[in-house]
């Protein structure tokens, strides 16, 4: 897995960011229902919690196009940005970490507060359990609604396995994804790891997609 973006990237397909191309499954359909329902929420924080490649970008890409707003990486966060809030009224702070400033990051939730505006922070693990040096910042991390996309379920796995497919403009048996569902790992991970995997034994050998490819990608 390591890598694994830089690696994909190397193929250049498109990735489409569409409401129509978002599956919604027991495992994302709360946090689908809870952005689609902006402005009617209990708080203006709001935490989306989910692993790597579980759908969180995609989702706010949905919302953002539905509601506008403004993003940015927690890292990049600067008295810049904190000006550039301003003007907007909802705001989403992506991959939430340890490494973020925490003077800044506390002086954003004051302003979403005071301003009335809605906040969405993603991360991999739920803000209230970060530790911060600033009681002040740990006291506020609890005000967050939060909103966990789960590990997915075989419906959802079948569908991120045949779209992360047919980006890659492969199309291959249902027959064929239903014997990978129950050989992979339940994770959104390691569904991007083996979709990246049989597509490069594929380009190498230079041979559409069959069960030997298959197999060979799952290790077997």
């Amino acid at each position: 897995m390591k890598n694994l973006n830089q690696l994909i990237l190397k193929f250049d397909y498109d990735q489409n960011f569409k409401d129509q191309d978002f599956y919604v499954s027991k495992s994302n359909e709360y946090s689908f229902i809870l952005l689609n329902s902006w402005p009617k929420w209990e708080r203006n924080f709001v935490n989306l919690i989910g692993e790597k490649f579980s759908g969180k970008t995609h989702l706010i890409n949905i919302f953002l196009e539905k509601y506008k707003g403004i993003k940015i990486d927690a890292n990049l966060i600067d008295n810049q940005f904190l000006k550039k809030i301003k003007i907007y009224e909802n705001v989403v702070i992506e991959n939430l970490n340890n490494k973020v400033d925490e003077n800044l990051l506390f002086t954003l939730l004051n302003i979403i507060d005071q301003d009335n505006k809605y906040l969405i922070v993603t991360s991999t693990k739920p803000i209230v359990d970060f530790t911060y040096k600033l009681k002040d910042l740990n006291s506020r991390s609890k005000n967050f609604i939060l909103s966990i996309i789960e590990k997915p379920e075989d419906d959802l796995m079948f569908a991120l396995i045949l779209k992360n497919l047919s980006d890659r403009q492969i199309f291959i048996d249902k027959k064929l994804i239903d014997f990978i569902i129950k050989r992979i790992g339940r994770s959104y991970g390691k569904i991007f790891e083996f979709v990246y995997k049989i597509d490069e034994i594929s380009l190498k050998k230079k041979k559409p997609i069959d069960f030997k490819i298959i197999k060979e990608a799952l290790g077997e």
